[in-house]
């Protein structure tokens, strides 16, 4: 046997597909890839102010829907575990800016009062406390006075 049969049969015995007569395999050139209605976008979150400037809210009104601090909770406001911004007491928004600490920083609070600014200038008026309690004296005074009077 010369060389060259030598050679060929050692590709037959070396490849599998030799005997069966199945030729070469072919492969893929590109990768496979999914339909376009694969690749659909997720729905939008919804985020963004909800109560604006000036609005009218209630407690537990939520201000702001949104992802990392884009505003920081003010007077009267608090802040939920997805940085949502919430109202704890009713009254007014306001949006404001501290000058003098961070130029970039924006923040939300709640006045009580309609003609109030924020930031509060807490030395001069004192605090802003709400307390929430409801002054059953004076229920009873109206009562009496409605009583007192004929109609």
């Amino acid at each position: 046997m010369s060389l060259q049969g030598f050679w060929r049969c050692a590709d037959l015995l070396r490849n599998p597909f030799r005997p069966a007569g199945l030729g070469s395999v072919r492969t893929a050139t590109k990768r496979a890839g999914g339909t376009v209605a694969n690749h659909g976008g997720s729905p939008g979150k919804r985020l963004g102010v909800k109560k604006f400037s000036d609005e009218y809210v209630i407690p537990g009104n939520i201000l702001v829907r949104q992802r990392g601090t884009v505003f920081h909770p003010g007077q009267h406001v608090k802040m939920g575990r997805d940085h949502t911004l919430y109202a704890m007491v009713p009254g007014y928004v306001r949006f404001y800016k501290i000058p003098g600490s961070r130029k970039d920083r924006k923040y939300i609070g709640v006045v009580l009062n309609k003609g109030e600014k924020l930031p509060r200038d807490d030395v001069s008026l004192g605090r802003s406390r709400f307390f929430g309690l409801v002054d059953l004296n004076a229920f009873k005074k109206e009562a009496a006075a409605a009583e007192a009077t004929p109609s």
